[in-house]
C-alpha cells in the first residue's frame, strides 16, 4: 500500500543536481539554517541520511531533515557524541574509545579508562564540550581505502580495530562506526582548517558543532564492550542533547516528574511494598495498603472475566522437569528458570539407589499446566472456545543487573488465560478478545494505545509455515479492525507463535508493553490435545495465549507511576479519612464512618493529638482522595465538609447527600482524581 506524503513532507522536497552539495540545495531552496526547524541532513532516493556537504553523481530529489524531527534530534545527539569522546579525550589522553551511537532521548559513549569517572569529570567534560560546541568544528566524512589503512590509522584504539575485522556481521543499529558497506571517518575541523580529531564513524552528521545548541551529560554505568560480560568493563557516558535549549529545559522537567513518580520512591512513601533483602532480588513483599490496591486490581478482574465467560483454575508452583521437557520451554528457556531442585531419590540402608530422584522446577509460565486440565478428560467442540484463567505466580531468574522494582522481578503473579478454539472460532475470538483486553485496560484508567504485531524469528520456531501464515495474518486483521496503529515488530515472536502486544503510554507518553494475545498451533501438537468435531472425528485445537496485566507486579508498578500515587478512589488504600476540628467532633465523624463503612467504603478518622492542619498535610501527602472534615457547624448541621487532594474544598455537605456521593464516585469506578470541581459538577 502506498502513502502519499504530507504537505509538510512535500514542502521539505530538495532537487540536488549532480555535483552540487545537499547543503548548497537546501539553501537555495530557502529552508531554514538556524533554529530549531534548521536543516541538518537530508534523505536520498533510497532513504539513506546524507550529510549537507554529500554531493550526488547525478540529479537526485531528496528530502530535508529537520532538527526537530525523530532522525533530525538522532543525527544531533550522533553527532554530541563524536563531541564528548573528543573531549574525554582531551581531558584524559590514554582513554580509548568504545562506540558511541544515539538512543532514545539521548546518546552514550564508552571508554576504556584507568579510573572510573566522578560526578566532578563529568562537570569537566560537560564544559569542555561546550567549548568545542561554540568554536564550530566542521564534521567531515573521510573514505578509507582499504582495511589495511583503516587498522594504520587506528593503531591505537584497539576497540575501534576490532570493529574495522567485524564490520561485515555488526548490529549497525547500535553500533554507528561501521556498516555500509565502507569505512569512513569524520574529522573534527577547526577554523583555521585544521584537523584536531576524528573517530570511526558511517554517519551522517550534522554540518559543525554549533547545530548542538542544548546538550547536557546525565550519568555514568558500567558496560562491557559490547554487551558481553567476559569482555573489559568500560565507562559508559550517557548525555542527551536536543534542538533547543528550551527543549532540553522540557526534557529535563519530564525527567525530574518521573523521578517523581518513580514508583520504587512513591512504593516506601506511601508504605505500599518492599523489597527485603533477607528475601532476595526482584522478590516484592506487598504492605497492607499496597495489598487493599493489590486485591481490589484482581477482584475487578476477575469479576469481568467471569462476566466473559472465563472459568477458573488453579495449578502449583513446582514441577517435575517432565512437562517442561514436553513443552519445549527446557529447551529454549532453561537459562532464565531458577536451577532444578532434585528431589524423591531413595537409598537403601547399604547406600544403593533403590528409586532415582527427580529434578523440580520452579514454574516460569502456566501454559504446560493448562494443557493438563484440558487434556484431563474428552472434550467436545460443544465446549469450545474453553477459557480457563489463573492469576498463577511463575518464577524467572533474571540477571541481577536488569532487576528493577516492580516492573522487572524474578516472582510475579500473571492474569493467564489459555483459550482453546476451533479454526472456524479463531478469528472472532481473537475480534472479541481484543476488545475484551482494552475495555478493561481502559477500566483501570489507561486509555492511550498501539499495538504491536511480532512475527516469526527465522532462526528460532517450531511449527510449519502454513500455521505461521495462518496464524499471523489472524492476528494482523484482528489488530486492524480494532481501528489502532499497528506497529511491526519483526522476528519478535516466541518460539510457538505470532504475538500481538498491547502497548499502553502512560500520563509521561511513556510506553509499556502491556497485554499480549499469541496464536499458538504447536503446543497442542505436542501434548496431543483433541475434541470430538460435529463429525466424530478427533480434532486439534488451536491455542491462544493471553496476559492482559502482564504480570499483577509490573502492573501495580506502572499504574503507581502512571497516578503518580495518587490513585483511583475506588483503588486508594484509604479511601476516606475524617479529620475532626476538635475532639468533641469525633463521635459525630465516627456516625459518618458507621455509615460508610456499611456502603463498602473504606474509611479512617484521624483521632490522634494533632492540630486538624497538621492532619490535613499529612493525609494529602498520603495522597487520600477524600477528606471529610468535620467542626461546630457540621455537627449541628448534620453534615461534613469535603478537602480533596488539590487543596479545595466543599463545605457543608449534608451527611446523606456526601454518603450518597462517595457511594456513587467509589462505586462507579471513576479514574479522575476528584476536587471541588468535578466533584460538584457530579452532584448537580
Amino acid at each position: 500500500m502506498s502513502v502519499q506524503p504530507s504537505q509538510a513532507q512535500q514542502a521539505l522536497r530538495v532537487k540536488v543536481p549532480a555535483g552540487t552539495t545537499a547543503g548548497a540545495a537546501v539553501a537555495e531552496a530557502g529552508l531554514p539554517s538556524k533554529g530549531p526547524d534548521a536543516i541538518v541532513v537530508v534523505r536520498d532516493a533510497e532513504g539513506d541520511l546524507r550529510d549537507l556537504a554529500w554531493a550526488p553523481d547525478a540529479d537526485v530529489e531528496v528530502e530535508a531533515v529537520a532538527a526537530d524531527t525523530e532522525d533530525g534530534r538522532s543525527v544531533i545527539r550522533h553527532s554530541a557524541a563524536h563531541v564528548l569522546a573528543q573531549a574525554v579525550q582531551n581531558l584524559f589522553p590514554d582513554a580509548k574509545l568504545g562506540i558511541g551511537p544515539p538512543v532514545r532521548d539521548g546518546f552514550y559513549y564508552d571508554f576504556d579508562v584507568d579510573r572510573p569517572f566522578t560526578p566532578e569529570d563529568l562537570q569537566a567534560l560537560e564544559k569542555r564540550m561546550k567549548q568545542i560546541i561554540k568554536s564550530g568544528q566542521k564534521f567531515s566524512r573521510r573514505r578509507l581505502e582499504s582495511v589495511e589503512a583503516a587498522k594504520e590509522e587506528l593503531a591505537s584504539e584497539p576497540y575501534k580495530l576490532e570493529l574495522v575485522d567485524i564490520k561485515s556481521d555488526v548490529d549497525t543499529s547500535e553500533v554507528m562506526e561501521v556498516g555500509g558497506g565502507e569505512l569512513t571517518v569524520y574529522d573534527n575541523i577547526d577554523r583555521h582548517g585544521e584537523v584536531i580529531w576524528g573517530d570511526l564513524c558511517r554517519g551522517p552528521h550534522v554540518p559543525h558543532t554549533r547545530f548542538i545548541p542544548a546538550v547536557k551529560l546525565m550519568r555514568v554505568a558500567a558496560a562491557y564492550w559490547r554487551g558481553n560480560q567476559n569482555n573489559q568493563q568500560l565507562q559508559r557516558v550517557y548525555g542527551t542533547a536536543w534542538e533547543s535549549k528550551e527543549k532540553l529545559d522540557e526534557h529535563l522537567e519530564w525527567l525530574a516528574e518521573a523521578e517523581r513518580r518513580d514508583h520504587r520512591r512513591l512504593g516506601a512513601e506511601l508504605d505500599l511494598f518492599s523489597f527485603p533483602d533477607e528475601i532476595g532480588s526482584g522478590l516484592p513483599v506487598f504492605h497492607p495498603k499496597g495489598g487493599i490496591i493489590r486485591r481490589e486490581m484482581e477482584d475487578y478482574s476477575r469479576k469481568r472475566h467471569e462476566q466473559a465467560g472465563y472459568e477458573f483454575v488453579n495449578t502449583p508452583h513446582i514441577t517435575k522437569d517432565t512437562l517442561f521437557k514436553t513443552s519445549g520451554h527446557l529447551d529454549w528457556y532453561k537459562d532464565g528458570m531458577f536451577p532444578a531442585m532434585h528431589l524423591d531419590e531413595e537409598r537403601d540402608a547399604n547406600g544403593e539407589l533403590r528409586k532415582p530422584g527427580v529434578d523440580y522446577y520452579l514454574k516460569p509460565m502456566n501454559c504446560p499446566f493448562h494443557n493438563l486440565i484440558f487434556r484431563s478428560r474428552g472434550r467436545s467442540y460443544r465446549e469450545l472456545p474453553l477459557r480457563l484463567f489463573e492469576f498463577g505466580s511463575v518464577y524467572r531468574y533474571e540477571k541481577s543487573g536488569v532487576v528493577h522494582g516492580l516492573t522487572r522481578v524474578r516472582g510475579m503473579t500473571q492474569d493467564d488465560a489459555h483459550i482453546y478454539c476451533t479454526p472456524d472460532q479463531l478469528q472472532e475470538e481473537l475480534k472479541s478478545l481484543l476488545g475484551f483486553v482494552l475495555d478493561l485496560l481502559r477500566d483501570y484508567g489507561l486509555d492511550d494505545f498501539y499495538l504491536e504485531l511480532s512475527t516469526r524469528n527465522d532462526e528460532k520456531y517450531v511449527g510449519s509455515d502454513e500455521s505461521w501464515a495462518v496464524a499471523t495474518e489472524a492476528l494482523r486483521t484482528a489488530a486492524e479492525e480494532s481501528g489502532l496503529e499497528l506497529v511491526p515488530d519483526p522476528g519478535g515472536a516466541a518460539f510457538y507463535g505470532p504475538k500481538i502486544s498491547v502497548q499502553v503510554k502512560d500520563a509521561l507518553g511513556r510506553s509499556w508493553q502491556m497485554s499480549t494475545i499469541q496464536v499458538d498451533y504447536h503446543l497442542p501438537d505436542l501434548f496431543n490435545l483433541e475434541y470430538t468435531a460435529p463429525d466424530g472425528s478427533k480434532q486439534r485445537p488451536i491455542k491462544i495465549h493471553r496476559a492482559l496485566f502482564g504480570t499483577i507486579e509490573r502492573f501495580f508498578g506502572v499504574l503507581t507511576e502512571h497516578y503518580a500515587g495518587a490513585f483511583p478512589a475506588w483503588l486508594a488504600p484509604q479511601q476516606v479519612v475524617g479529620i475532626p476540628i476538635a475532639d468533641e467532633h469525633v463521635e459525630h465523624l465516627q456516625r459518618v464512618a458507621k455509615a460508610l463503612r456499611a456502603k463498602g467504603i473504606r474509611i479512617d478518622v484521624d483521632t490522634s493529638d494533632d492540630r486538624m492542619q497538621k492532619k490535613i498535610r499529612t493525609h494529602t501527602t498520603q495522597k487520600v482522595p477524600f477528606l471529610l472534615l468535620a467542626g461546630g457547624k457540621d455537627v449541628e448541621a448534620d453534615a461534613v465538609s469535603f478537602r480533596f487532594r488539590d487543596g479545595s474544598q466543599i463545605n457543608g455537605v449534608p451527611v446523606d447527600a456526601a454518603v450518597a456521593a462517595l457511594e456513587d464516585w467509589i462505586g462507579r469506578r471513576e479514574n479522575a482524581s476528584p476536587t471541588a470541581e468535578n466533584f460538584l459538577a457530579e452532584r448537580a
